[in-house]
């Protein structure tokens, strides 16, 4: 009974010992266990050694012999460092900050190529940096971005290709000149912006007289438009008068004409002309014999009234 007891026992805690031990190695399986994500790589190293890098996906590392050495991103990544002091070619001190846009194309390299990339990409920034704006003046440096950044990322992606690293691109964030050169740059920048707005004022002064000058152009040639319409109305118009008086004076004619008047009347309305001319200024008047005549008549026509009236009395 008591065999059979310790027997029953034992075998309770053999299967409580395996339970265990499936257990265990179910939870150490599912350790390492690895997925990678997307746009990252795993440096992988066996006892010690490199072993293999993996890449997007499912993996499986082997318990207490295979390790991750490195997790690597593989995204463009954006670095902002510090303003460094450098010193221009025209001996002048000032302060620029420059940002590195890189990206690590070789994990393993990347892994075992430099002890601190971040801080060796620093330092090399900032020799470089000082280096190139050491054979450059003040106004050039100030002028010179972009030459100076084409400079800097040739130089830093040919230094970093052995780590690993590609930059793409570097940008000076902030240049700092001393604070006596800000002052004259800033009272230089006040003069240009006074220069500028003198500019525009002289222009619009222009412009105005210009307009004005189109306007009082436009109204003279409106004024003399006018005036030569008048010209040719009032041309018209006395032209429609002597017409309308020749009309008249021929419609006269003609109605004379065909009336048929007799000598005396003709000689009546003789008469009636010349009184109208006798009426004016002239200083001389001819008068012709058919008028004499009738002027005799007329005051022997007077005389024989006067007569008959003084012996009626």
């Amino acid at each position: 009974m008591a065999l059979f007891l310790a027997a029953s026992i034992g075998g309770y805690i053999g299967w409580i010992a395996l339970a265990a031990l499936v257990i265990v190695v179910f939870i150490v399986v599912i350790s390492n266990i690895v997925i990678v994500q997307q746009a990252r790589a795993y440096v992988i190293e066996r006892l010690g050694a490199f072993h293999t890098v993996w890449d997007v996906g499912f993996h499986v590392k082997i318990p207490f012999i295979e390790r991750i050495a490195k997790r690597v991103s593989l995204k463009e990544q954006v670095v902002d460092f510090d303003p460094q002091p450098v010193i221009t070619e025209d001996n002048v001190t000032m302060q620029i900050d420059t940002v590195v846009y890189f990206q690590i194309t070789d994990p393993k390299l990347y892994a075992y190529g430099v002890e601190n990339p971040m801080s060796a990409i620093e330092n090399l920034t900032a020799t470089t940096l000082r280096n190139i704006i050491g054979d450059l003046e003040l106004d050039q440096t100030l002028t010179s971005r972009d030459i100076i950044n084409t400079k800097m990322r040739t130089i830093l992606d040919e230094a970093t290709d052995p780590w690993g690293i590609k930059v793409n691109r570097v940008e000076l964030k902030n240049i700092i000149p001393p604070r006596e050169i800000q002052d004259a740059m800033e009272k230089q920048m006040k003069a240009e912006r006074e220069r500028r707005e003198s500019i525009l004022q002289a222009e619009g002064q222009k412009q105005s007289q210009i307009l004005v000058a189109e306007g009082e152009k436009q109204s003279a040639i409106l004024r003399a438009d006018a005036e030569k319409q008048a010209a040719i109305l009032r041309a018209e118009g006395e032209a429609e008068a002597l017409l309308t008086v020749q009309r008249a004076t021929a419609d006269s004619i003609r109605m004379i004409n065909e009336a048929a008047p007799g000598e005396g009347m003709l000689k009546i309305k003789a008469l009636e002309a010349f009184e109208k001319a006798a009426d004016g200024r002239a200083t001389k008047i001819i008068i012709p014999s058919e008028i004499q005549g009738l002027a005799g008549l007329a005051a022997s026509m007077k005389e024989v009234f006067t007569g008959d009236e003084a012996q009626k009395k």
